[in-house]
C-alpha cells in the first residue's frame, strides 16, 4: 500500500468511526431521576370553605432537570396537590390553575444530560438539535415562522410532547378529583380528537388545555391571542373570536393565557358567553423584574383604553392595573386568578406575584422562594 492511500484509508476509517460515533451518542439516553426539592406552603387562602368550590393556584418552583421526563415532573407536581390536599383544599368543584409554559419544557424529556445542564436556552436547544440530527432534518422543510430552528425543534417532538401532556395533566386530574388548568405547551395547531390531544401540521400555538375530574379534556385547547416579541418568531396569534368558555363544577370558566389578559377585547369575547370564572396561567422571565420598570406592551399594540407608556410604572404595578385584576370587571366574571412561573429555567429567571381578584379587590401572593399556592374560596 502506498503512503497516498494508506492516508486516505486511514482518514477514511476515522471519519467513518466518527461518525459511528456520533451515531451512537444521539441513541443513547441516560436513565436517571433527580431529587428536587418537593416541598411547598400556602401563600394565600382567603374567604370561607363551602360547597361553590374554589380557585387554587400552584406557583410551582420548577428547574431544566424537572423536565427529564415527564414523571420526573409529575412527582413534583402531585408533591404540591398532595400539599393541598392535607391543608384542605381539594374537592369536587377545585379548580387547580398551573403557568404559562409549564407543558412547553416538556420539549426537553428523554435529552441528554447536556440539555439540563446547559447555561442557557439557546445552549440546551443547540444540545436538543444535536442529539437529533434525522428527526430535525424531517420537522425543517415544515417549519414555519421567522424562527425556524426553535419551530422544527417543538415540531419534531410534537407527538410525545402532545402525549405526554394530556397524560400527565390529565392524570393528575383524575388522581385528584379536579378540574385542572393545564398551564400551557407550545405544539402545532393542536385539537382534540375523540378525547385525544393531537398535534397538526400548521403553525405552532401557546395553547392551554382544561381536563376535567375524569381525565378528559374539557372543548378544545385555548390558543394565545396575543404571543408577546419573544414568541412571535415561531408561535401564531389566535383571533379573539376563538376564545371559549368551559363548564366546570365551580362554574363557567375562561382562559386567558398570560398577554391575552392585557387587552379589553378578549374580556369581551368571553363576556359574550357569560363567563364567571377566570384562570390566567403566566410566566414573567428574569429574577426581580417585578420590580422592574414596566417594558409596556412587549411588541403588541397598546390598548386604546391604555395612557400609560413604559417605564412609567413597574412590572408589578402594570400587572395589578392592567391585567386581570384591574379588567376583571369587563368579563362580568366575580373571580379570577393569575397564576406564575417561579424557579430557574436555564438562563431564563422568573418573576412574578401570583394573585386573587374579584370586582371589588385583588390579593397578592407574598414574594418568597418556594413553590407556593395560592387559594380562593368562591
Amino acid at each position: 500500500m502506498t503512503m497516498r492511500k494508506a492516508v486516505k484509508y486511514l482518514f477514511s476509517s476515522l471519519l467513518l468511526a466518527a461518525v459511528a460515533g456520533y451515531a451512537g451518542w444521539t441513541q443513547y439516553r441516560p436513565e436517571s431521576l433527580f431529587l428536587s426539592d418537593l416541598r411547598s406552603e400556602v401563600a394565600l387562602d382567603l374567604g370561607v370553605p363551602g360547597e361553590r368550590g374554589n380557585l387554587l393556584g400552584i406557583q410551582p418552583e420548577l428547574f431544566a432537570n424537572d423536565y427529564r421526563s415527564a414523571e420526573q415532573l409529575r412527582l413534583k407536581l402531585s408533591a404540591y396537590l398532595d400539599k393541598a390536599r392535607s391543608a384542605g383544599l381539594l374537592n369536587g368543584k377545585t379548580i387547580v390553575v398551573l403557568p404559562e409554559h409549564v407543558g412547553t419544557w416538556l420539549v426537553a424529556s428523554g435529552e441528554k444530560n447536556q440539555v439540563y445542564s446547559a447555561a442557557s436556552v439557546s445552549e440546551a436547544m443547540a444540545w436538543l438539535a444535536a442529539s437529533n440530527p434525522l428527526q430535525l432534518l424531517r420537522a425543517l422543510p415544515s417549519a414555519k415562522g421567522a424562527d425556524r430552528l426553535a419551530d422544527a425543534l417543538f415540531r419534531m417532538k410534537a407527538a410525545q410532547m402532545a402525549a405526554d401532556y394530556q397524560a400527565l395533566f390529565g392524570g393528575l386530574a383524575k388522581a385528584y378529583g379536579i378540574t385542572l388548568v393545564a398551564g400551557s405547551i407550545v405544539l402545532p395547531e393542536p385539537r382534540v380528537e375523540n378525547g385525544v390531544l393531537l398535534p397538526g401540521d400548521g403553525p405552532l400555538y401557546n395553547v392551554s388545555l382544561v381536563f376535567a375530574a375524569d381525565g378528559q379534556p374539557l372543548g378544545q385547547p385555548q390558543r394565545k391571542v396575543a404571543p408577546i416579541v419573544d414568541e412571535q418568531g415561531f408561535t401564531a396569534a389566535a383571533p379573539a373570536s376563538a376564545l371559549q368558555v368551559v363548564d366546570t363544577p365551580a362554574g363557567r370558566l375562561g382562559v386567558l393565557i398570560c398577554a391575552d389578559s392585557w387587552f379589553p377585547q378578549t374580556y369581551q369575547a368571553l363576556a359574550g358567553q357569560q363567563v364567571e370564572l377566570l384562570a390566567v396561567p403566566a410566566f414573567l422571565t428574569g429574577n426581580g423584574g417585578w420590580d422592574k420598570p414596566w417594558r409596556g406592551y412587549n411588541g403588541l399594540p397598546t390598548p386604546a383604553d391604555v395612557r400609560l407608556k413604559a417605564g412609567e410604572l413597574t412590572e408589578g404595578d402594570a400587572w395589578q392595573r392592567m391585567a386581570m385584576a384591574g379588567r376583571i370587571g369587563q368579563s362580568g366574571a366575580r373571580a379570577g386568578i393569575t397564576v406564575f412561573m417561579r424557579g430557574q429555567l436555564w438562563d431564563l429567571g422568573s418573576a412574578g406575584h401570583s394573585l386573587v381578584a374579584d370586582q371589588t379587590q385583588h390579593v397578592l401572593a407574598a414574594d418568597e422562594s418556594g413553590a407556593r399556592l395560592i387559594n380562593l374560596w368562591l
